[in-house]
């Protein structure tokens, strides 16, 4: 039986945290910044936790890593 590989993609967008959840970048901060207030830029900064729907899809996908 051969080796999970591992998605390339969600390692470059996703990583897990010491207790085991899934963390992700927050999205809507790439561009057409201009008209977005200071405090909201700001507050789409740093990781956010994965929503537990989701989260053992993107386990799965991490699973090599």
């Amino acid at each position: 039986m051969p080796k999970m590989k591992t998605k390339k993609c969600a390692t470059k967008r996703m990583k897990r945290s010491a207790t085991g959840k899934v963390l992700r970048s927050q999205g809507g901060k790439a561009h057409l910044n201009g008209y977005k207030s200071r405090t909201r830029k700001r507050n789409l900064r740093g990781t956010r936790v994965t929503d537990k729907s989701v989260q053992k899809t993107m386990l799965r996908m991490l699973q090599g890593a």
